[in-house]
């Protein structure tokens, strides 16, 4: 049994030592001379002028959650894409299948149209 485990060790092993021996072998033999200039913060080749702690607009990260759920509801269309195929040939599955991508696909929508409605794609 556990001899089925022994190449997932064995892929563990060998990603471990790629990912730590570059990084121990750069800092081994790397040289290591900080000064004031190394150490000080770079942002676009000038100082910061604000505080890197600034609020932001809350509708920024709304827009992100809404990108980021509208994707991977997208996403799932994708393996019903692959098989829409087998789904239309399939005489039984046909109706059912695509009544459940429509039921999906409304679903989207009426959220789509919720946030719109919300205000939430509106950006001044």
């Amino acid at each position: 049994m556990l001899e089925h485990y022994f190449p997932i060790l064995v892929f563990l092993i060998v990603g471990l030592i790629f990912g730590f021996v570059p990084i121990v072998i750069g800092r081994v033999l790397g040289p290591y001379r900080p000064d004031a200039e190394k150490n000080s913060a770079f942002e676009c080749g000038f100082e910061a002028f604000e505080d890197a702690r600034m609020k932001f607009d809350v509708r920024y990260y709304l827009v992100a959650i809404i990108f980021i759920l509208f994707d991977l509801e997208i996403a799932f269309l994708f393996p019903w894409a692959t098989i829409f195929k087998e789904i239309v040939e399939t005489e039984a599955v046909k109706f059912f299948g695509f009544i459940e991508m429509l039921v999906f696909i409304a679903i989207l929508v009426v959220g789509y149209v919720y946030a719109w409605a919300k205000g939430a794609l509106d950006w001044e």
